[in-house]
């Protein structure tokens, strides 16, 4: 009967939110992306993209991850600006104003820098993963 229980404990997601950040010291930008699991058995997740610069911030809803596809990469694009690029969705965030607009995927600039991902690790915990610790990894075409 415990067995049965602490497998049932162990599956169930946290409603707790759970945050990571990135510091991005060159622009001044802080990007927090805080996820919240909306069903306490699925990998599903609410995902909420905070930004913080030099004297602004912002926050908008991301497009909610329903099932494995919640991994942000970030990138570093002209003009400064990054962008937080999802399976389904792009943001362009503008470092003056910390505004962070929805924007079609062939909008997007080719010529960026992969700075890391907003992912989950082997145990399932939502962290920050940087360039240096892994290389860019691809979405899948579905």
């Amino acid at each position: 009967m415990w067995g049965a229980l602490l497998a049932v404990a162990t599956g169930c997601n946290s409603n707790v939110p759970e945050t990571a950040s990135v510091e991005l010291t060159a622009i001044q930008l802080r990007l927090t992306i805080v996820r919240m699991a909306t069903d306490p058995f699925l990998q599903r997740f609410n995902l909420t993209l905070n930004v913080q610069g030099g004297g602004c911030r912002s926050s908008t809803e991301l497009f909610p991850d329903t099932g494995y596809a919640g991994r942000r990469n970030v990138y570093w694009a002209a003009r400064g600006r990054v962008y937080v690029v999802g399976q389904y969705d792009a943001r362009v965030i503008d470092p003056h104003n910390c505004q962070a607009v929805l924007t079609e995927f062939r909008h997007l600039d080719r010529d960026v820098i992969f700075l890391g991902s907003f992912d989950q690790d082997q145990e399932q915990h939502w962290k920050y993963v940087s360039a240096l610790q892994r290389p860019e990894v691809p979405f899948e075409k579905r």
